[in-house]
């Protein structure tokens, strides 16, 4: 049986990480053929996350600093390797992703089609300044990395064996989301865009990136990885 763990990346999100974690238990009912574990990555959480998640009964990873987005995916490849995962899936934990889109996401990377699939928001789901910014993010990602993405910060995201032993992110928070490609160009890894469901409500808006820290985001990702 094939080894499956969601990793979730996890700040401050007492008031929302309980429902989340319940609809992905929902939805991995579906996949009896492989063996799930969620794995929340408590970021140095100031409020009751950790409590909660342990109430949950899932698999709790705490950092003992705040390291930040690119941190807490590091820690879960880092994870996924230990546990020798067939595939490893990467999800918000704010309730902007709808666990539903699970199976159409691993699919591709369970039958072995591909190393790595990204979960691709529908633009006429998105806010218009985020359309704005994951244009601008796509087009210098593929600038810099050669690879082509059209919603590159997207944070669901599927992984396999390949794909999770050879990806090493060095960015520590938010640059890791265009970091990937960097690190699918130079694996020469094969990925795949599949449509996903994305849920904005104003409590996920106010836990992503600002509109004026993005394009910073990007240019210390890019001075980080060429200097």
């Amino acid at each position: 049986m094939k080894k499956l763990i969601i990793a979730l990346p996890a700040y401050n999100e007492e008031k929302v990480i309980a429902s989340v974690l319940q609809q992905i238990k929902q939805a991995i009912k579906k996949l009896t053929d492989l063996d799930c574990e969620i794995v929340v990555i408590n970021d140095c959480s100031t409020d009751g996350t950790a409590r909660i998640v342990c109430k949950n009964k899932v698999t709790l990873l705490n950092h003992k600093i705040n390291r930040g987005l690119g941190g807490s995916l590091a820690t879960a490849f880092v994870y996924a390797q230990r546990k020798k995962a067939d595939c490893l899936v990467t999800m918000d934990s704010d309730g902007q992703h709808d666990p539903q889109d699970l199976l159409n996401v691993i699919d591709p990377v369970i039958n072995d089609d591909v190393d790595v699939v990204i979960g691709i928001r529908k633009l006429n789901q998105m806010p218009f300044d985020r359309q704005i910014i994951n244009a601008s993010s796509s087009f210098l990602t593929f600038l810099f990395f050669g690879v082509w993405c059209s919603d590159t910060q997207s944070g669901f995201r599927a992984f396999g064996k390949k794909a999770i032993n050879s990806i090493q992110l060095k960015t520590q928070r938010m640059e890791a989301s265009s970091e990937f490609f960097s690190e699918i160009s130079r694996s020469k890894l094969a990925f795949r865009e599949v449509r996903i469901k994305v849920i904005y409500t104003k409590y996920s808006r106010s836990k992503g990136q600002s509109n004026l820290n993005a394009f910073s985001v990007l240019l210390k990702l890019f001075m980080r990885l060429f200097r």
